[in-house]
């Protein structure tokens, strides 16, 4: 039993690292997008001796890429408001069905 909830012998469990990286007693505001949130026991890229090891490159690519991204269009923004964005629930990787940005 974990939380409550009763696991028996042959079912499945699967580790949502989304999930727990949206978890309100870790985390204030789970559920707002934060760039400046700071990152500490983020567990997307693991903890420990299971540290993805490609993390700091995902870092520096992420840092890069979205600095550039906003170098060269300034002017970017959403074309709907963020409540209007419908987010992926029905895969591994959490995400979005699609982002319209306007410039």
């Amino acid at each position: 039993e974990i939380d409550g909830t009763t696991i028996r012998k042959g079912e499945v469990v699967m580790v949502s690292l989304a999930a727990a990286n949206r978890d309100p007693a870790r985390f204030a505001d789970p559920e707002v997008f934060d760039l400046n949130r700071p990152a500490g026991g983020h567990l997307a890229f693991g903890h420990g001796i299971h540290q993805c090891l490609g993390q700091q490159l995902a870092r520096i690519e992420l840092r890069v890429g979205f600095a550039a991204l906003l170098e060269r269009f300034p002017g970017l923004s959403l074309a709907c408001p963020p409540e209007e964005i419908r987010l992926r629930h029905d895969m591994q990787v959490y995400g979005v069905y699609a982002l319209p940005v306007t410039w």
